[in-house]
C-alpha cells in the first residue's frame, strides 16, 4: 500500500492547490484547538455561576440568558449559529 500523496489527501488537482489546502487546514486545527479551549474555558466560567446560583437557593439554569445567549449567536452566525450555542450550552450546564 502506498503512501497518499499530497494532491490525493487534500482531493487537490495541482501540487499548488495541494500545498495552499494543507497550510489551511493546518490553519483550521489550530484554530479548532483554540476553540475547544475556549469552550472548556466557558464550561469552568459556567460551574462557577451555576454553583454561586444554586448555593445562593437559585435555579441551575438561567432561561432567560440562555435566550440572550441563543440570540447573539444567532444575530452573529445566522440559523447554524442557534445550533451552535445550543451546543455549547448543552455541554455548559449540569456538571455541578
Amino acid at each position: 500500500m502506498s503512501i497518499p500523496t499530497a494532491t490525493e489527501k487534500t482531493g487537490a488537482r495541482t501540487d499548488e492547490a495541494a500545498d495552499l489546502i494543507g497550510n489551511a487546514r493546518e490553519r483550521i486545527d489550530s484554530l479548532d484547538d483554540r476553540i475547544i479551549g475556549l469552550i472548556q474555558e466557558r464550561m469552568a466560567v459556567s460551574a462557577v455561576i451555576q454553583e454561586a446560583r444554586i448555593t445562593s437557593g437559585g435555579r441551575r439554569v438561567n432561561l432567560s440568558r440562555e435566550m440572550e445567549v441563543l440570540a447573539h449567536y444567532r444575530d452573529a452566525l445566522g440559523k447554524p449559529g442557534t445550533a451552535l450555542a445550543m451546543t455549547m450550552l448543552e455541554l455548559c450546564r449540569g456538571r455541578i
